[in-house]
């Protein structure tokens, strides 16, 4: 993984338009791009790679448009996200004069998502053009990540690659099988539980982070249903509480060893310290200054 911040890369200028391109890990491409044309803009488009990628597209203001030489039309719009693959594909994107456009792009290729998910060969088959996924109002769920990645160098790549991670996975379901569409058998392979194993490690070693069940499914390569099912029935809990149990243990630890209140919650992933305070004392039936003032004694 790369140690550079998002948008440390140089952006690129074209007829007003500014893209700003950031690699977060092989086959997985952060794009920030911003339009403001002085006149209406149709720009070429050639993309002579044959392998699919697929594309996912929130719309932050404005709206434009992809027009494929085939015919194919995707709009991209403000408050909305758009699904689409491409293949080999020449085509032209359309802007409005004097209408701001701004826009944040993943694209995800081949490797990512036979590294993440297995054969991607259900979600991106060889057939050349643009195939349409969809479009839809960006779930407010996934607003706060979009807009985290929206500003550069406001989070370190880590955090923007876990963001990525989590919205790619928000997003492949449904799409198909490999996105776990189809609940899987509840025999458990070794490589299940491997996986299961690879997601609470996860857990472990990222508990400062905002860790998502999208994010910890497409990071080891299995199923939400599966991950799900497979905590419960191995581990004997689900992986939110998996993951709470993990974070409260490390916090009391902390405490007892003389950290203030503050340095702990972002030590384990909370943003608000007082947010930390009520899932402690929910946790352990006592405020974390509790054991500050005790050890003072």
């Amino acid at each position: 993984m790369q140690a550079a911040q998002p948008g440390a890369m140089e952006p690129r200028f074209t007829d007003g338009c500014c893209i700003d391109r950031l690699p977060l890990d092989d086959g997985l491409t952060l794009v920030r791009s911003f339009c403001c044309p002085s006149r209406d803009l149709a720009e070429k488009t050639d993309q002579s790679d044959g392998r699919p990628t697929l594309v996912i597209t929130f719309g932050l203001s404005g709206e434009s448009a992809y027009v494929e030489r085939a015919g194919t039309r995707l709009r991209f719009r403000q408050g909305h996200t758009t699904l689409s693959v491409f293949a080999s594909c020449q085509g032209e994107r359309q802007f409005a004069a004097g209408t701001p456009v701004r826009q944040l792009r993943l694209s995800v290729g081949e490797t990512a998502l036979r590294r993440y998910l297995g054969a991607p060969g259900v979600l991106l088959p060889h057939r050349m053009g643009v195939r349409a996924l969809g479009e839809r109002v960006t779930s407010p769920w996934c607003l706060p990540l979009v807009r985290s990645l929206a500003s550069p160098g406001s989070i370190s790549h880590l955090d923007a690659h876990i963001a990525a991670l989590s919205l790619v996975g928000e997003h492949l379901r449904g799409l198909g099988p490999l996105a776990g569409s189809t609940p899987p058998s509840a025999r458990w392979t070794p490589g299940d539980v491997e996986k299961l194993r690879q997601a609470r490690d996860l857990m472990y070693s990222q508990m400062d982070r905002a860790l998502t069940i999208p994010y910890l499914c497409i990071s080891v390569g299995i199923n939400e249903f599966k991950l799900k099912r497979g905590f419960r029935e191995i581990y004997g809990t689900t992986p939110y509480q998996a993951l709470l149990e993990i974070r409260m243990q490390r916090a009391r630890q902390l405490l007892e060893a003389g950290s203030q209140v503050a340095q702990v919650a972002y030590a384990v992933g909370y943003a608000h310290p007082a947010n930390f305070s009520t899932a402690f004392e929910r946790y352990f039936g006592f405020r974390p200054k509790f054991l500050r003032v005790r050890r003072k004694k």
